[in-house]
């Protein structure tokens, strides 16, 4: 069985600022919305924090089909991950060994709920279009620098 959650993905999740998991209600109604706390728990699973999403937990209990996605803004590469997701109460026998990785995120200023499970099905990468478009000119430190000036930051000195 090929590894799916690769060095590169474990990498890209510790990257991310933000990951969207992505949820369909029982009339197929999507719903994506930024989640702050998640972690790789294991060569299968990744772990997300419900601090607040009652719409995500509620989706989850009628349709185990997730995705999550994870993209460096500025170098505008990451991975779409695919997966059934169940949600683990506070209750329950196993959620001290789910929540373990997000706790040192969360501290004591946000209460985790419960936590997403996500079982990894399918990983794909994320590229912008302009890798593949110009592959002979665009590098990851030009996609950098153009994303810096475009959302008006810069580098730390």
């Amino acid at each position: 069985m090929t590894r799916m959650l690769t060095p590169d993905v474990h990498k890209a999740v510790e990257k991310s600022v933000l990951c969207w998991l992505a949820t369909c209600d029982e009339h197929g109604q999507p719903n994506v919305s930024p989640k702050e706390m998640f972690a790789v728990a294991d060569d299968e699973h990744i772990v997300v924090a419900n601090i607040a999403s009652p719409q995500s937990a509620n989706n989850i209990r009628i349709n185990p089909r997730v995705c999550l996605s994870f993209v460096d803004v500025f170098v505008q590469k990451g991975f779409k991950v695919v997966g059934e997701s169940i949600e683990v109460k506070r209750s329950a026998p196993e959620y001290s060994r789910w929540v373990k990785p997000l706790e040192a995120m969360a501290g004591e200023r946000f209460p985790i709920h419960s936590v997403f499970v996500v079982r990894v099905i399918e990983v794909t990468p994320i590229v912008a279009p302009s890798y593949r478009l110009y592959p002979s000119e665009t590098t990851e430190e030009a996609q950098v620098e153009s994303a810096l000036i475009t959302y008006g930051v810069s580098r730390k000195s």
